[in-house]
């Protein structure tokens, strides 16, 4: 029979391998969410694995969140609002403020990687999301455009920063030997082409730019910002004159 000491032993073993119920909190959950997706990825993100990380039972997150669904958009915003939450300010110039919004965003992708897919695909139907909505549209109507097309224009604006900066952000994601075999790709394999077969892309080997190259987002962002002050002065509507 063990002794009361044994006994006192084997009880605070017990307590320290369980978390409080009452102890866990949304933001708690979110910040081991975020250090498992980090580290491990999305798909490794589940409630038992989150039971882990915080000595808690799984079933405890249920109070806080009520599917794995919910934790990750919740997550997708709340990241944003780290990153960029607050910096979206009203300038005088439309073009200024649709080009910071989309480095902004841009930067947050190559920020988090991991979760590049989701930011892009999903809805999060969250704070961070409806101010970016709202600041968009916002510069959209003040560039001249009716506000249909405006509304319109928000997910091509939308479509385009997002897709470029997933696709960027997807590069960061791969395993860092696949990643390097890419790169290398343009500055390599390409300039090895035959001039028979590939005559363009023989005589501008040397110019090609790779996916990551900065550059790249930047033209995006400004052909787009050059289209819309195009279409905004093709269909803004004449004040007619007054008649005599």
């Amino acid at each position: 029979m063990g002794t009361s000491s044994d006994r006192s032993a084997k009880s605070a073993a017990r307590g320290r391998g369980r978390r409080a119920r009452d102890s866990l909190s949304r933001a708690i959950i979110l910040e081991a969410a975020e250090k498992i997706a980090t580290s491990e990825g999305l798909e490794s993100l589940t409630f038992q694995a989150l039971g882990k990380e915080l000595e808690a039972h799984p079933t405890s997150i249920y109070r806080h969140f009520r599917d794995k669904d919910e934790l990750v958009l919740e997550l997708i915003d709340s990241l944003r609002s780290r990153s960029y939450g607050g910096t979206l300010k009203k300038s005088d110039s439309w073009r200024d403020d649709l080009r910071s919004s989309a480095r902004h965003i841009h930067e947050h992708y190559l920020r988090y990687p991991q979760f590049a897919f989701q930011m892009a695909a999903r809805t999060t139907r969250r704070p961070m999301e409806f101010s970016n909505v709202e600041f968009a549209l916002d510069a959209l109507l003040r560039a001249g455009l009716s506000p249909e097309d405006a509304a319109l224009q928000l997910r091509v604006f939308g479509n385009i920063v997002r897709g470029l900066s997933s696709m960027e952000a997807s590069l960061l994601a791969l395993d860092p030997e696949i990643r390097t075999r890419d790169e290398l790709a343009w500055e390599v394999e390409y300039r090895q082409l035959s001039q028979e077969e590939y005559p363009h892309i023989s005589s501008m080997a040397g110019q090609l730019a790779h996916i990551g190259d900065p550059r790249i987002f930047d033209l995006a962002i400004e052909l787009y910002l050059d289209a819309i002050e195009l279409r905004a002065s093709r269909t803004r509507v004449t004040p007619a004159e007054p008649e005599p």
